[in-house]
């Protein structure tokens, strides 16, 4: 994609979440996150690239002493079509008898964030809580639920705060679905 057919596609994308409902949606996380685990020293791992825009702006909102680290999996690569899960950076043994929060973009399936909770909970981890920016509505149950949701978005393929649509876009502040 080159920056001509990236632009043309925001064109004849759809504002899902406004910026402003985005900011709002992660200062309330914050909150809820804050009031869940002030008492806690807990690792706090994002799933790159995805989170990377959502941890940017969610972790200095948080209240409490935490070690940061990321780790990188994936189904999706480039494509808008999910397929096998592919561990670019595992977590580490850092995590046994901690508790972790996960950051992700977004619970599309579930399938990536079910098996990040999985190999956590391998690795000894005490207890593993998950945060993501946006909860895609499929109308059929997912194989995990999120601790902490900060918005729902429509089955539709959707991109912008560090959601991407073919590899571009992760920088915009609001978040869009693909047009038709």
């Amino acid at each position: 994609m080159n920056a001509a057919e990236a632009r043309a596609l925001l064109a004849r994308a759809d504002v899902v979440c406004t910026a402003g409902e985005v900011r709002d949606a992660v200062d309330r996380l914050a909150g809820e996150i804050t009031a869940q685990l002030a008492d806690e020293y807990p690792m706090v791992l994002a799933i790159m690239g995805g989170a990377t825009v959502f941890a940017g702006q969610l972790l200095p909102l948080l209240a409490f002493p935490l070690e940061f680290g990321a780790i990188a999996v994936t189904r999706y690569g480039n494509t808008t079509r999910g397929s096998e899960i592919d561990w670019r950076l595992a977590p580490g043994e850092d995590v046994r008898g901690r508790t972790v929060l996960v950051l992700d973009d977004i619970l599309d399936e579930g399938i990536t964030l079910a098996a990040v909770r999985a190999r956590l909970a391998e690795l000894g981890a005490r207890r593993v809580l998950t945060a993501v920016l946006a909860d895609k509505d499929l109308g059929r149950p997912k194989p995990v639920a999120p601790d902490f949701v900060g918005v729902r978005v429509p089955d539709r393929y959707v991109f912008g705060f560090g959601m991407d649509a073919y590899g571009v876009w992760r920088n915009l502040p609001a978040i869009y679905a693909l047009g038709a």
